[in-house]
């Protein structure tokens, strides 16, 4: 287990005490999403499992990591111990419900007033590094950044650049104010993580990010959770010989499930016979502008004709959608950006072929014509055809099976925490460059 107090250390000497056996101590800040609350409902997603994994991995190398996030309800404890190690704190800032992720800018004074008091009952220097997720988080990690004279490293996870300029057709924009507290967050930042190459390059052209402060981590999979099973069709009450494609993910425009509905109704118009044997499970809750119309995919699938073969499934626990992925045919996720596509990656550590939308950090996870299929654009004939192939062709299927394991395992969240130490060291280097520098 790496020793990283000493890169760790705020640039000013401090007297604090050292995590656990003197390996360092993280706040994280998760301004909008909970790392406790269930990925696939509201905006709790592909960055709460980042959360939680990255969380759980450092405490695992005697890394303490105490997160800070907005409370949704009363009823929460100030503070949770999520692991060994790892503590959230529910951070009160603005009405408990009720309150809309595009009107928490309102809230982030508020939050990091509270997040500086919580800090402040301990001794000088008590966190190493500041890791913040999503803009929200880094306008509050950019503040207590220079408070506590301790590095700030962030994690984009989204752009609004770049969703912007890819945007499904009915979704809105993301607004100015995000994308101008984007830029803020990275110029404030000593070290920015991308999840891929692509990430970084759009970091560097669209936001000029400084390239000497941009790493590439990509994000993990749960080896020991997400994994093939021959009997989770059994356990999921689902035919040895059904034909599973299957959609997992937040329910709006930006995953782009209806194009996947589009894409079932093409495949039986060209085979009817399919009809008897298809489950199409979607597997998630309306999320984002999502929860505008949150009835919208169901009437969809009525109106193709194929409500008879969708089954739309609650969020469920990465136990139970490990099953989903194990039993599935194929896992279908034809979004309009991923700046990683954590879905994906689940479903190949499951054994399932992928057929993915060609952009962003898809491109990264799957391996076209090894671990499954890239479609470029979002034309549902293009999808039908995609998946197919992989239907009618076992032979296929099984290579792609056998491709999508190995793709996966090169993706490990104890691969992603060390990586994540480095950055956070390098994160500790700069600052003292800039102070030494006169440029903070």
């Amino acid at each position: 287990m790496p020793d990283v107090s000493p890169e760790l250390h705020s640039p000013t000497p401090h007297p604090a005490p050292r995590a656990g056996n003197g390996h360092g101590r993280v706040a994280m800040i998760s301004v909008h999403t909970s790392p406790l609350d269930q990925p696939g409902t509201g905006d709790a997603g592909g960055m709460n499992v980042y959360v939680v994994e990255l969380a759980r991995r450092l405490a695992a190398r005697d890394v303490a990591v105490e997160i800070y996030t907005r409370a949704t309800s009363s009823a929460l404890p100030p503070t949770v111990e999520a692991f060994p190690g790892v503590t959230v704190h529910h951070v009160h800032a603005g009405p408990f419900e009720g309150l809309t992720k595009g009107e928490l800018p309102g809230q982030l004074c508020v939050f990091a007033r509270e997040v500086l008091r919580a800090e402040a009952r301990h001794d000088q220097g008590w966190y190493d590094v500041v890791h913040s997720h999503y803009w929200l988080s880094g306008q509050v990690g950019a503040l207590v950044r220079d408070r506590w004279s301790v590095p700030l490293v962030h994690s984009m996870h989204t752009m609004a650049k770049v969703k912007n300029a890819s945007l499904a057709a009915g979704d809105s924009p993301e607004p100015a104010a995000r994308v101008i507290g984007e830029e803020q967050v990275v110029e404030a930042a000593d070290m920015l993580i991308a999840n891929t190459d692509i990430e970084a390059k759009q970091l560097l052209e669209l936001y000029d990010a400084d390239p000497a402060r941009v790493e590439v981590v990509h994000p993990g999979v749960d080896l020991d959770v997400f994994r093939p099973s021959s009997s989770a069709r059994s356990r999921l009450g689902l035919p040895q010989d059904a034909v599973v494609l299957m959609f997992a993910g937040r329910i709006q425009p930006l995953k782009a499930p209806d194009v996947l509905l589009h894409a079932v109704r093409a495949l039986l118009d060209r085979d009817p016979s399919l009809r008897s044997r298809l489950v199409v499970p979607v597997v998630g809750g309306p999320s984002g502008s999502g929860l505008e119309h949150p009835e919208s995919l169901a009437q969809l699938a009525d109106s193709l004709g194929v409500a008879d073969v969708v089954r739309f499934v609650p969020p469920v626990a990465q136990t139970v959608l490990a099953d989903w992925y194990a039993a599935a045919t194929l896992v279908c996720v034809p979004s309009y950006n991923e700046s990683f596509g954590l879905v994906a990656v689940e479903a190949q550590a499951a054994g399932t072929p992928v057929v993915a939308a060609a952009v962003g950090g898809l491109t990264t996870v799957v391996r076209d014509g090894v671990s499954g299929l890239l479609v470029e654009g979002h034309d549902p004939a293009d999808y039908a055809r995609a998946m197919e192939r992989i239907v009618a062709a076992p032979d296929l299927r099984a290579v792609l099976s056998r491709g999508a394991v190995a793709q996966a395992a090169s993706f490990a969240w104890e691969r992603t925490a060390d990586r994540t130490l480095e950055v956070y060291r390098a994160a500790a280097r700069s600052m003292r460059d800039d102070l030494a520098g006169g440029r903070v």
